[in-house]
């Protein structure tokens, strides 16, 4: 579990790097059917690329621990939920976006459970293997 886990991270944190550095160097155009845009929308547009880059890395910091943090993937997958949310606040504010931005949110709203539920199997397998290390040692 905990190697699937680790593999799962590893994904989110290279695709969300990647995404990140594509909206720093493309800027709005990376996002399908933005149409023109003013000055500060591409500014806010490269900014959240910095930032979603940033948060690429701490996918990738939390796949390099060992132990894996579950802690650290429980809240770097619930931020991605809220994310998700965030889209359906959009949706009911300013109607249906690209078949590409529904894919996103879909998945936003999707993952974080199968992470959710990997970390918690994981910290359940890491302690029922020390409580079995412990008993040997008596």
């Amino acid at each position: 579990m905990e190697k699937t886990l680790r593999s799962l991270c590893w994904v989110m944190g290279v695709a969300c790097l990647l995404i990140g550095i594509a909206h720093i160097v493309v800027g709005p155009a990376a996002v399908p059917d933005t149409g023109s845009l003013t000055a500060t929308d591409d500014s806010q547009n490269r900014f959240f690329g910095a930032i979603f880059a940033g948060y690429g890395l701490a996918w990738i910091w939390a796949a390099r621990q060992s132990p894996i943090a579950g802690e650290a993937v429980r809240w770097l997958a619930g931020i991605f939920f809220v994310g998700g949310i965030a889209r359906l606040v959009s949706i009911a504010a300013h109607g249906w976006p690209h078949g590409f931005v529904i894919v996103l949110t879909v998945l936003e709203l999707a993952l974080p459970p199968v992470y959710f539920w990997l970390a918690r199997g994981t910290e359940e397998s890491r302690a029922a293997s020390v409580t079995s290390a412990a008993r040997q040692i008596r």
